[in-house]
């Protein structure tokens, strides 16, 4: 599914049930020789999906360590994204020559915890999941805007180092579009570079699950000419 939300250059590997048997490398079982059954199973299959992406990109099966944050570790040159929920995982990848930011995130079409959606939710965002949840019900639109913000935090913290909280991206999207764009206000930029960025990902609602993807190019900037200082979009 999650192939529908990529651009070319991006390789992608889903899988719907876990592979318990899948073998880790040593440093990978390190990393979960704590966490409980589901937990070493899914970390387990996600990478089995980002052995058989870096496979079809050419390269050699690797380990793939979560950093301090728990960003995935990729080879030199390769960019790419996990994500993980209840029967459904994903890897995509890419070459960094081709594509500069990726991240995509799965969620169940289930409702946000009690609570939740005030902490990521802007009040802008906040009225929009209102008007939604009366015109389509059928999709938790809260969900979905968590799983958007977390494409956004995803795509740019691999590239930048630079950690965003929820209040720092503006998403808007609609039942009747496949897009959602986001406006993100970076903090501290540094000199000469723009303090907003707006991009654009793509998502869908299919078999019980939300997913979203966010892709940024390394042509696009180039093709939107003047407006590249202020604006970056990527689909």
């Amino acid at each position: 599914m999650i192939e529908e939300l990529l651009p070319p250059g991006v390789v992608a590997v889903e899988a719907f049930h876990d592979l318990p048997d899948f073998p880790l490398y040593p440093e990978e079982r390190d990393v979960i020789k704590k966490a409980k059954v589901v937990r070493r199973r899914e970390f387990a299959t996600v990478r089995w999906c980002a052995r058989r992406a870096l496979a079809r990109l050419g390269e050699a099966p690797a380990p793939v360590l979560p950093d301090p944050h728990g960003a995935p570790q990729w080879p030199d040159g390769i960019i790419g994204s996990l994500t993980h929920c209840a029967g459904y995982r994903a890897a995509a990848l890419a070459r960094g020559d081709d594509i500069t930011m990726i991240g995509i995130d799965a969620e169940p079409n289930e409702p946000l915890p009690a609570g939740v959606l005030e902490t990521i939710a802007l009040p802008v965002e906040q009225r929009l999941i209102g008007e939604l949840a009366v015109s389509a019900p059928g999709i938790h639109w809260g969900r979905l805007l968590f799983s958007m913000k977390e494409t956004v935090y995803k795509s740019w913290y691999p590239c930048t180092g630079q950690r965003l909280d929820f209040e720092d991206a503006t998403v808007t999207f609609s039942a009747q579009s496949p897009l959602y764009t986001a406006r993100v206000r970076i903090p501290d930029p540094a000199p000469h570079t723009p303090a907003v960025h707006i991009w654009q990902g793509r998502w869908l609602c299919r078999g019980g699950l939300l997913i979203s993807a966010l892709t940024v190019s390394r042509r696009e900037p180039a093709r939107l000419g003047a407006r590249a200082a202020a604006v970056a979009i990527g689909v």
